[in-house]
Formats: structure tokens, C-alpha cells, sequence
């Protein structure tokens, strides 16, 4: 196995009970030249920057692969049966976008002390053993109600078959206010949970996401991203890189772009792409891919159309994630999806390009993970 990893920085994952425990987090330097932060009516603050540029987080060449559980944390309000979009055909994946609705929070754990909890199934394949696993939570702060972002990096977890866990961002907060949303993403290293629970049902709670209605909409979710290792599994190369860029009128486009691989003719592969108030009612957002210095290829599939990738929705492979609570099959703008890389990999690849674009009203990038087969 070959691992690159950054320095150390501890975090703290408190129990509720006063029980904390620590770990540590595992990053990896750029590979590419990090661009300025974009110029933003929020002021930087310690921990927090209004534009975070893509780095690379985790990286290894290891037999084993990555898995990921995801969902939603905010969906629509009921709506009078004469309302031209009611909100259970858009809950079933009907067209519908967040601005339709007033939005209510989704709160699955029947505890009177959270407003907002979901819940997802992680699957590990058997004799796996955890490398790295990270939470990324987010969402818009300013909807019918402002909510206060001193709260964007606390968020609650628990385990399958555990009790809530209060978790901290050990690393800088995405926070920009723009166009009217109050947008933000916070994440940590869960790795020690993750290895020491394994695969079920991970619930996370008080993500800090507003309810109400308006022009912007209200949205927000989480993505469990894991690394594995698993000696019956191919050798592959394994990357998570997160960031935070809107991708839209002010920006159309960003690129991810991941050097030194050796993926052979023929290879399979995977990315996985979180990403925050993407529309399914209006088109224009695409993400490509170049294998090498070859031509672009569209990365789409049956529930993430060419023209519309980012389109709410929690997908592997075309279909809709379902072992989630609730498994809403439109969320209302928030996306964590699986696409399939083989189609750009026939010819192998020493590098990978992931392009991002948008129409006019764009999205937020937050995370970007890739598995590829590797020869080494």
C-alpha cells in the first residue's frame, strides 16, 4: 500500500455523555497550485474563508475501494392538493425545486431534543478495514429565518445501533454569503467511528440549515465519504479532495484535476461529487471528464441527466439511494452522487480532469471523490 498523507491535526468528537475522544486528520498537499480566493461580502474570519479551492485530502494505492451514505436534512412542506406541484409527487422525483416550497426540516430519530435528523446505510464489503472516513455537512443559513453560523461546525452523529455524538469541523468552514443564500460546509475526520462500527445505519442530526421559503430556497444534507482497504479487492487509487466553489453566473466552471495515476486500458472506476442548490427545473449544470490529455467525455447516467447533473438527487449509478430515512428520490437541492468512470477510462489514464460547469443560477461544489484500478 502507498499513503500520502499531510501533518496531523487533532480534533475533538465529544460524547454527550462527557465522554471525548480524538483522532487525527489525514490530508495531503495540493497537487495543483491552489487558486485566490474569490472577493466576498463575507469577512474571512479565523477558521472560516468564503471560497475554499479544491485540495486534495486523502490519497492511497491500496486493494479495497471507497463507499459513501448520504442524505438530506430539510425537504417540502405539504402543499393543498390544488398546488401545481405538490410536494409528495416532488418527494417521489417529480419536477420541483426548493424555491416551489416552504421547507420543513426531516427529523427521523423521534428525539425531542434535535429539529432535524436523517439517517443512511453505509455498506462495507465483509473483511474490509476502514483507511479514512470523513463527514461533510452543509447547507443555507438564510431562508424564512436567519440562523446563527456559529453553529456551521457543530453537528450530532451516531453510529449504528449508538447515541448521538457531538462532532466538531476540525478543519476550515466554507461560509459565503452571495445572491442571497447564506451558504456553508464543515467537515471532519470520523475514523476512528467509522472503523470501530462499521457498516449500518449512521444517523446525523442539527445540521444548521434554515426553514421557510424564498427566492433562494432552503436546502442542505451530509455525505459519509470512507476509504476501505480489502485484500479480495483490486488494487486501485483512492482520492478524496474537497473544497468550496460556486460554480455559476460569477464563476461558470471549476476543474478538479488528479495527476500521477496509473490507470490501465480497459480499467474500472467511480467519483463520487457533492454539491449544494442544484435545481432539477432548470437546466445547464454538466460535469466532464479527461482521461490523460484526450477529449472530454460527459460524465451522466438515467438519474443525472448530461445537462442537468446536479439536479437533487442521492444516486449510485443512475438509480436513486434508497437505504437512507427519509429516501426522498428528489432532495430538494442537495446532491451526493456515484457516476461510473469506465466509459473514460478504455485507454487508461496517467491523470484525471473533472470539469464543473453551471447555467446562471449554479450550485455549490463541496467534495469530489475518485477510485480508479491501478497497475502499480
Amino acid at each position: 500500500m502507498r499513503k500520502t498523507t499531510g501533518p496531523a491535526v487533532p480534533y475533538v468528537l465529544g460524547v454527550l455523555s462527557c465522554v471525548v475522544l480524538s483522532s487525527t486528520l489525514l490530508s495531503a498537499p495540493a497537487v495543483s497550485a491552489p487558486r485566490a480566493p474569490a472577493r466576498d461580502s463575507v469577512r474571512e474570519k479565523a477558521g472560516e474563508r468564503a471560497t475554499i479551492s479544491f485540495t486534495r485530502r486523502y490519497h492511497a494505492v491500496q486493494h479495497g475501494g471507497i463507499v459513501r451514505a448520504a442524505n438530506s436534512a430539510i425537504t417540502c412542506a405539504p402543499a393543498p392538493a390544488s398546488a401545481a406541484r405538490p410536494c409528495a409527487r416532488v418527494q417521489r422525483g417529480g419536477q420541483g425545486a426548493n424555491s416551489d416550497f416552504s421547507m420543513l426540516y426531516t427529523d427521523v430519530d423521534k428525539d425531542p431534543n434535535t429539529y432535524n435528523s436523517s439517517r443512511a446505510r453505509l455498506v462495507l464489503p465483509a473483511r474490509s478495514r476502514v483507511s479514512y472516513a470523513r463527514l461533510y455537512w452543509g447547507g443555507n443559513l438564510r431562508v424564512g429565518e436567519q440562523k446563527p453560523p456559529r453553529d456551521n461546525g457543530r453537528v450530532l452523529i451516531a453510529e449504528p445501533g449508538g447515541a448521538y455524538k457531538a462532532l466538531r469541523a476540525d478543519t476550515r468552514i466554507a461560509h459565503r454569503t452571495a445572491d442571497g443564500s447564506d451558504a456553508f460546509q464543515a467537515s471532519a475526520d470520523v475514523t476512528r467511528l467509522v472503523r470501530g462500527s462499521g457498516s449500518g445505519a449512521y444517523t446525523v442530526a442539527q445540521i444548521n440549515v434554515a426553514k421557510g421559503r424564498s427566492a433562494v430556497g432552503a436546502w442542505g444534507g451530509w455525505t459519509l465519504v470512507v476509504a476501505y482497504e480489502n485484500a479480495r479487492q483490486p488494487r486501485r487509487d483512492l482520492s478524496v479532495w474537497d473544497g468550496f466553489q460556486p460554480v455559476g453566473a460569477a464563476r461558470a466552471q471549476e476543474s478538479v484535476k488528479l495527476r500521477g495515476l496509473a490507470v490501465p486500458a480497459g480499467a474500472s472506476g467511480r467519483a463520487g461529487v457533492v454539491a449544494y442548490d442544484g435545481d432539477r427545473t432548470v437546466r445547464g449544470d454538466a460535469l466532464t471528464v479527461a482521461a490523460g490529455g484526450r477529449r472530454a467525455r460527459a460524465v451522466s447516467d438515467a438519474a443525472n441527466p448530461a445537462d442537468n447533473v446536479m439536479n437533487s438527487t442521492i444516486s449510485d449509478f443512475g438509480r436513486s439511494v434508497t437505504a437512507r430515512e427519509p429516501a426522498y428520490a428528489n432532495t430538494l437541492g442537495y446532491d451526493s452522487d456515484v457516476f461510473d468512470l469506465k466509459p473514460a477510462l478504455s485507454r487508461g489514464a496517467d491523470s484525471l480532469n473533472f470539469h464543473f460547469s453551471a447555467e446562471s443560477r449554479g450550485y455549490f461544489l463541496g467534495a469530489l471523490f475518485v477510485q480508479t484500478d491501478s497497475r502499480r
